[in-house]
C-alpha cells in the first residue's frame, strides 16, 4: 500500500487494480456482475477526480474507499445472494419439485481469472482462492454490510485495523468490534472448508478424471463412489436441492436423466474445479446446460452446484455456445 504519488497515466494505473477490486466487490455482492459494474463504477468516479487526488493516501486504498462506498450504496436494497441450502431444507427426491427464483436471489459463480490477481505468495494466492469459494461468499452475505467490509479487508486483504478505519472514516475500537461480531456470525454459519485445488494434485486430478468418467457414462455406481454420503447437488435457479447419493442418483435416474450422455469440458470457477456442462442436440452435437461448481473434501465430492441458467454463465467464461458429436 505504498503507492503514494499521482499517476502520469490515470487510466493504466487505475486499470492495474481491476481484478483485485473485483474480487472484493465479488465478495461483498455475491455476484460477478454486479460487481464488475460495481468496479467500472468506481473506475468512472476516480477518473472524475483524480485531479483531485492528493495522495495523502495510496491510489490502492483510495479506490478501495470509492469501491466500498459503491458496494455499500448497492446493499442499501437490502439483498442478499444465497444459495439454495440457504433458503430451503434438503429435500428428499420423492417430494422434489423445481421451483424458480428471480436471478436477484441467487449468489453467482465467477471465473477465477477475473477476481483473484497474480500473487507470488502461495499462501496468499490460497487465501485469496478460499475466500471466493460459493460457501464462504455465502456466509458472508449473513454479515451487515460495513461488517463484510471489515472483514474482507481485514482478514482476507489483511489491512491493518487503522487503514480500514479510516477508509470506513471510523475508529480503530469500532473496527475490531465489527471485526470481531463479523468473525462470531461467520463461525455460526460455518462455511465448511474444502481441499486446496490450485494447482490440483495428482489425487484430485485422477478424482476428477473419475468423476468425468462416471459423468459422461452415467454410471450411477461409479459416481457415487467417488461422493461423500452427505454430499451435495444444487441447481439455481431452482431452490430444491438433494443431500446424500440414495437423493442424488434418485434425481439423476428420473428427471435428470435428460442428461445421460452429456460431456463436461473442465474449467475454474471461485477457486475450485468446475465443469461446462453440455448437453446432446437432438440435433447434433452438445448444447450448453450448466456450469458445474464442484467441491472437494477428503479425497472426495462433497458438493455440486449446477447452475443452470447458461446465457449468462458460458460467455462469462467465455465458454463456446455449443461442442460438435
Amino acid at each position: 500500500m505504498a503507492d503514494v504519488a499521482a499517476p502520469e497515466d490515470p487510466e493504466t494505473r487505475l486499470e492495474e487494480y481491476r481484478t483485485e477490486l473485483t474480487g472484493y466487490c465479488y465478495r461483498m455482492l455475491g455476484s460477478a456482475f454486479e460487481a464488475e459494474d460495481a468496479v467500472q463504477d468506481t473506475m468512472v468516479r476516480a477518473w472524475r477526480s483524480i485531479d483531485r487526488f492528493e495522495g495523502r493516501s495510496s491510489l490502492r486504498s483510495w479506490l478501495y474507499r470509492i469501491a466500498t462506498n459503491v458496494c455499500l450504496d448497492a446493499l442499501n436494497a437490502g439483498n442478499r445472494r444465497a444459495r439454495p441450502m440457504d433458503l430451503t431444507a434438503a429435500t428428499p427426491v420423492a417430494q422434489a419439485q423445481l421451483t424458480a427464483r428471480p436471478e436477484v436471489t441467487w449468489l453467482e459463480p465467477v471465473p477465477d481469472g477475473r477476481v483473484l490477481p497474480q500473487s507470488a505468495d502461495p499462501a496468499e494466492a490460497a487465501l485469496a482462492r478460499e475466500s471466493v469459494r460459493l460457501a464462504f461468499v455465502a456466509a458472508l452475505q449473513h454479515l451487515p454490510a460495513k461488517q463484510r467490509a471489515v472483514l474482507i479487508l481485514r482478514e482476507v486483504l489483511a489491512w491493518k485495523a487503522s487503514e480500514v478505519a479510516e477508509l470506513l472514516d471510523t475508529s480503530v475500537a469500532s473496527v475490531n468490534s465489527a471485526l470481531q461480531r463479523a468473525r462470531a456470525t461467520l463461525a455460526a454459519s460455518d462455511p465448511a472448508r474444502t481441499d486446496a485445488a490450485d494447482p490440483l494434485d495428482e489425487e484430485q486430478r485422477g478424482l476428477l478424471d473419475r468423476y468425468v468418467a462416471a459423468f459422461e457414462a452415467y454410471d450411477m455406481a461409479a459416481l457415487t463412489a467417488l461422493l461423500h454420503e452427505d454430499a451435495t447437488l444444487s441447481m439455481p435457479p431452482y431452490d430444491l436441492w438433494l443431500r446424500g447419493h440414495d437423493d442424488i442418483v434418485g434425481w439423476m435416474l428420473g428427471v435428470g436423466e435428460v442428461c445421460r450422455g452429456s460431456r463436461l469440458v473442465p474449467v475454474v470457477a471461485n477457486g475450485t474445479p468446475a465443469f461446462a456442462h453440455y448437453h446432446p442436440d437432438p440435433e447434433g452435437g452438445f448444447s450448453p446446460w450448466a456450469l458445474m461448481v464442484i467441491e472437494i473434501v477428503d479425497g472426495k465430492v462433497s458438493g455440486i452446484t449446477s447452475f443452470l441458467d447458461v446465457k449468462r454463465w458460458f460467455p462469462l467464461f467465455d465458454l463456446p455456445d455449443r461442442l460438435e458429436g
